[in-house]
């Protein structure tokens, strides 16, 4: 078996029992299950959500995307080995890491493969939550071309790239299109302040004004939780993403969760320790890929700038990116969630057949 066949690309041609249209991501593709499966696995499987909670099967694929765009590479390569594994055993990881701890619950409700989770459906809260230890990316550029306003925060002068933050920032920018906020552009990913949040918490889905204060609250307690977990493998956590929303619980009220995922490499930067200290940024996230297809091409632009978008997209469909790159990226995916979980990440001969069996036998949901 080649390796090609070992990779999971296309994820939303599966089998699985749904009335609803597949709901295909970059990276993740979402199967809404009927109302009768919903009832039926709550009850065997005994979930701790309300009977009529809709359930969905979420299933991670190994694509990578990045400036918005797929990438793939020679001999058929669509996406890198071992990653959806990877990124689902790291946010495994954390979310029960964050439950533990009494944080706050995930979306995730069962976990079938490795390559699948069972979620409750939640109403997302309309906010990339970002939040920053260190000064480096997109943040460092714009602070090297003189803006200090960061999402309402004044930053102060003289910080020197990737150097560390006196405090955590939360910089929070829109999650989709939002129309007619006041002061806030109705494009997707722009910052926002706390202010903008406040002023029109109902249009961000927030259920009240107090739920902000608590967002924040989980969103530095995760970052800490993680932080400190990762420093104790000699990473730097550097910033990351989270998202919320609500869900009901089983008295029908509405409670406040982390949903997607969290502290992955894909959401988030982590840098080797050792290496840092030693003044040099490795990374063991994304950004490494970012920045390698910055050097691989002319015109790093293209990626950059979004006025470009056009030329990117051509980019990545007409480059097929040399295998050892995509080999690369598996190794740091691979290497940084073994470090987190303590498990070895196997790779599968063949996810989507693993997928539909466990599905078929121990779930009933394909025919």
């Amino acid at each position: 078996m080649n390796l090609a066949d070992k990779v999971l690309a296309v994820n939303n041609d599966l089998p699985i029992r749904t009335d609803a249209p597949v709901h295909s991501g970059k990276v993740r593709s979402v199967y809404w299950l009927t109302q009768n499966d919903s009832q039926r696995l709550i009850k065997e499987k005994g979930y701790d959500v309300p009977n009529d909670t809709a359930l969905a099967i979420m299933v991670i694929s190994d694509r990578i995307s990045a400036f918005d765009c797929i990438w793939s590479g020679e001999g058929d390569m669509r996406g890198v080995p071992g990653k959806g594994a990877a990124l689902n055993a790291i946010s495994n990881h954390w979310f029960k890491l964050f439950k533990e701890q009494g944080l706050a619950d995930s979306h995730i409700l069962d976990i079938p493969h490795p390559f699948v989770w069972i979620v409750q459906k939640a109403k997302p809260v309309m906010i990339e939550a970002i939040c920053r230890q260190y000064i480096t990316g997109s943040m460092w550029r714009s602070y090297a071309k003189g803006e200090r306003d960061f999402c309402g925060i004044e930053l102060p002068e003289g910080l020197e790239k990737d150097s560390k933050l006196t405090q955590l920032l939360q910089t929070p920018s829109t999650k989709g299109i939002l129309e007619g906020i006041p002061g806030v552009p109705a494009v997707d990913d722009v910052n926002i302040t706390r202010k903008n949040i406040e002023d029109n918490f109902a249009a961000f889905n927030f259920k009240s004004t107090d739920d902000i204060a608590l967002y924040e609250k989980l969103l530095t307690e995760g970052f800490d939780v993680i932080s400190a977990a990762l420093a104790k493998i000699d990473q730097v956590f550097v910033d990351t993403k989270f998202e919320f929303g609500y869900v009901k619980d089983v008295a029908g009220n509405d409670k406040l969760i982390y949903m997607d995922e969290v502290g992955t490499p894909d959401s988030s930067r982590i840098w080797d320790g050792e290496q840092y200290r030693a003044g040099k940024v490795v990374e063991n996230s994304k950004e490494g890929f970012r920045q390698l297809l910055l050097n691989h091409f002319p015109d790093p632009d293209i990626l950059l700038n979004k006025d470009r978008m056009e030329e990117r997209e051509a980019l990545a469909r007409d480059n097929e990116l040399p295998l050892s790159v995509l080999m690369d990226v598996s190794k740091t995916y691979t290497d940084i969630a073994e470090k987190v979980t303590g498990k070895k990440i196997e790779l599968s001969d063949n996810p989507k057949a693993e997928i539909i069996k466990v599905l078929r036998e121990q779930y009933q949901l394909i025919d």
